[in-house]
């Protein structure tokens, strides 16, 4: 019988060692990532896909605000090019309703009236404001050609002559317009060797010289057409007025 226990002990402990073989062997560490590592593998994917959500959301808001600034700037241009094209049309409209009396001359918004009357400056100038005007003031290379080419239209002689609103009677070599505005020396049209301020003209003494202003000689080229002239001699006169709106 003590051999048969001893048989017996020793057939339960190799069992028993192969249970425990087996346990370890079944007891191994799996291949697969620890569970924190492969919750942190799924976290770094979410905060990766937010990531991608932000930058796209803003990328969207810049281009909203591009496309939003690109729109206000394009409705400022239109706005501006709307006001301006109203503004044209204003004076378009407002130019075309302009108009003068019988017996005066249109150029741009300004209307002139060709006197035959042999006057003196100073008659000349009266002349004028009786009938709403003033001797003309000459401010533009425009305005010089226009009056030019009218004249010779109305010359009845070689050298016809007719006053303008210019005069230095107040102050000698200060040349001033009717409303007392100095004459621009940067524009002006005086024939060559004018003004030159002559006491005696055709054999006629003129104690204050040359103080008043006039043109129109037919021969004469170009915009030079001033001469200085004594204010006490006949001539014609330009009187000008603006021109008035018809309503």
């Amino acid at each position: 019988m003590a051999e048969a226990d001893e048989v017996y002990v020793n057939a339960r402990f190799i069992k028993s060692q192969e249970k425990a073989t087996v346990k370890t062997w079944n007891s191994e560490p799996s291949a697969e990532l620890p569970g924190s590592q492969q919750q942190a593998a799924g976290g770094s994917k979410v905060t990766a896909e937010r990531v991608a959500v932000v930058v796209l959301l803003a990328a969207a808001v810049i281009a909203f605000g591009y496309t939003r600034y690109e729109y206000h700037q394009t409705t400022k241009h239109l706005q501006k090019l709307t006001d301006e094209y109203a503004a044209m049309r204003k004076n378009i409209t407002a130019e075309a309703c302009r108009k003068c009396q019988i017996g005066w001359e249109r150029n741009g918004p300004q209307c002139y009236y060709f006197s035959t009357d042999q006057l003196t400056w100073e008659q000349a100038r009266e002349k004028c404001q009786q009938i709403g005007g003033a001797l003309v003031k000459i401010e533009s290379e425009d305005e010089q050609s226009f009056l030019m080419q009218t004249l010779r239209h109305k010359m009845t002689e070689k050298e016809d002559r007719f006053w303008i609103g210019l005069t230095d009677s107040v102050t000698e070599g200060t040349w001033l317009w009717p409303d007392g505005t100095p004459l621009n020396k940067s524009l002006t049209f005086w024939r060559k060797g004018e003004p030159d301020n002559w006491t005696e003209v055709n054999n006629t003494q003129y104690v204050d010289g040359e103080d008043c202003v006039r043109m129109g000689e037919k021969c004469e080229s170009g915009l030079k057409w001033w001469f200085d002239e004594p204010c006490t001699a006949p001539h014609k006169c330009i009187c000008e007025k603006s021109a008035e709106i018809d309503a």
